[in-house]
């Protein structure tokens, strides 16, 4: 009995060994590989809304006798503009920004001026130090550059996408035709049941989220249009994009355009304003309106979400931790499918489901 003990100790102490050593390998390769997989997972998070929004667009009653390709294509060309608009709208507007950095820079050297004579610091030595510190580390003209140059990367990624994207909704058809072939076995079903559930749940996700940072940017930016700040209309899709991340997703996006405020108009009562109007907008869709449009799709524990973030953002940066909950679903819906992975899928959960242990 002891011996069948100690056995049945190494057997799940290698079989622990092994699920590590996958893990790291698959961690490097991920690593290795993000330029050829990111632009296939972005590709396949493309052909899940375009799919949710072709049978969306049923509800119309002018295309509701139309044909699937035909709907398909309407919703792929219309997400084509829209994206390309958005990269020129990005890009476009980084180079007005850029060229007006000088006065953005001598804006913020005025506030620091003012804060220093109203806390009377002028003439305090250790804030001088400070200050010349503080200024040599900040070069807003870098940093402009280099995400100019970023975006101009992720310009030519993004027609790979768009091709990648193509040949997936022309292949999704043909997927489950192929499965059963390929396995006549008995378990197409299963898989086939399995994809199905992936594809409702992701798509409704993704969805649903797209629609609530639509909500969200629209909001901020009326917000920011009324206070008189610059690019509104940037600021507030850099709030939606940003909105994707969970958690810290929309504190950057109030960040970025609140420095931005106080850049270009040296006034610290406007910042606040707007501080407190973008503030106030994310609390009412973070924590009213995003919980009851999305409820239990993603059924995910918020410490696997903020671990699942840390991992997939430092493996692929920002595009990692928009990936992250999509990505983290995927893996606890296979999880889930099987009985014998079934437990760890419930310890990922925030809401356990009663299985039938039997």
């Amino acid at each position: 009995m002891q011996n069948h003990n100690l056995g049945s100790w190494q057997s799940s102490l290698q079989t622990l060994v092994y699920i590590l050593l996958f893990l790291i390998l698959f961690g490097w390769l991920l690593k290795v590989g993000q330029g050829f997989l990111l632009p296939i997972l972005v590709a396949t998070i493309a052909m899940y809304i375009l799919i949710t929004l072709s049978h969306w667009l049923v509800k119309f009653p002018v295309l509701k006798s139309t044909p699937e390709w035909f709907r398909r294509i309407l919703v792929l060309i219309s997400f084509i503009v829209v994206m390309v608009q958005l990269i020129s709208l990005v890009i476009t507007t980084g180079q007005k920004i850029l060229a007006k950095m000088p006065i953005y820079e001598a804006n913020i050297e005025q506030v620091f001026l003012h804060v220093n004579a109203y806390l009377g610091w002028s003439n305090s030595p250790d804030w001088q130090i400070f200050r010349e510190m503080l200024m040599s580390q900040i070069n807003l003209q870098s940093l402009i550059t280099s995400t100019l140059t970023s975006f101009s990367a992720l310009t030519g990624m993004f027609f790979v996408i768009i091709v990648y994207a193509l040949f997936l909704l022309n292949e999704r058809d043909q997927f489950v035709k192929k499965l059963m072939i390929a396995f006549p076995d008995g378990k197409t079903e299963q898989t086939r049941l399995l994809i199905a559930d992936i594809n409702k749940k992701i798509s409704e996700y993704l969805v649903v989220k797209t629609l609530i940072n639509l909500i969200l940017a629209t909001i901020c930016f009326v917000i920011l249009w009324a206070c008189g700040v610059e690019y509104a209309l940037f600021w507030a899709l850099i709030i939606g994009l940003f909105n994707y991340i969970p958690y810290v997703g929309s504190l950057f996006g109030v960040i970025f355009p609140v420095l931005m405020t106080l850049a270009q108009t040296g006034s610290l009562q406007l910042t606040i304003l707007v501080t407190i109007l973008l503030t106030v907008a994310q609390m009412f869709v973070g924590n009213f309106l995003e919980p009851r449009m999305i409820g239990k799709q993603i059924n995910l524990s918020p410490f696997v979400v903020l671990l699942s973030l840390s991992l997939w953002s430092s493996l692929w940066g920002v595009a990692g931790a928009i990936l992250a909950i999509p990505l983290t679903s995927i893996f606890v819906i296979v999880l889930e499918a099987f009985r014998s992975t079934r437990p760890f899928a419930i310890l990922l959960m925030q809401n356990p489901k009663n299985y039938d242990q039997a």
